[in-house]
């Protein structure tokens, strides 16, 4: 890494950190906003699916929070419709979008912990990703002029 000289002639290594967040963080609550509307779109269409064909999901066993695929659906439509809203927020820069990111994502990881036995390996992928939303919208500390 190079070394600048300071005002004081002391050298200085640039810290890898920018306005307060690390780099990860601020590329990351980009990437969260197109990951909430992503994942609001692929809801909206798991949705409709549940909601028109009935047969399409099965139940693996007996399982607490047994709803009818109908109603999983519309669950399902209500959810992902927030989370592409939330996500052109924070796209946008809109200052509301963060916290209602970080509300939603922990909404979606809840949503689709209960929808598990009806699609186990991508209800662990997204709330994989809303894990990682959370994350990265909490750790992003770049002053509000710079987001």
């Amino acid at each position: 890494m190079a070394q600048t000289a300071s005002p004081s002639g002391a050298h200085q290594t640039p810290s890898r950190k920018s306005h307060g967040g690390t780099a990860w963080a601020t590329g990351g609550a980009m990437f969260a906003g197109v990951l909430l509307f992503v994942d609001g779109v692929l809801a909206i269409l798991n949705g409709v699916v549940s909601i028109a064909r009935d047969k399409v999901f099965t139940l693996n066993g007996s399982y607490t929070y047994q709803f009818t695929l109908t109603t999983w659906g519309w669950i399902h439509v209500a959810v992902g419709i927030v989370l592409v809203l939330t996500g052109i927020g924070i796209i946008s820069g809109a200052s509301w979008a963060r916290w209602l990111g970080v509300a939603v994502a922990a909404i979606s990881v809840v949503t689709n912990f209960m929808w598990l036995p009806y699609q186990p390996v991508w209800a662990v992928v997204v709330i994989a990703m809303g894990v990682f939303v959370i994350w990265s919208l909490l750790t992003d500390h770049r002053p509000r002029a710079l987001r």
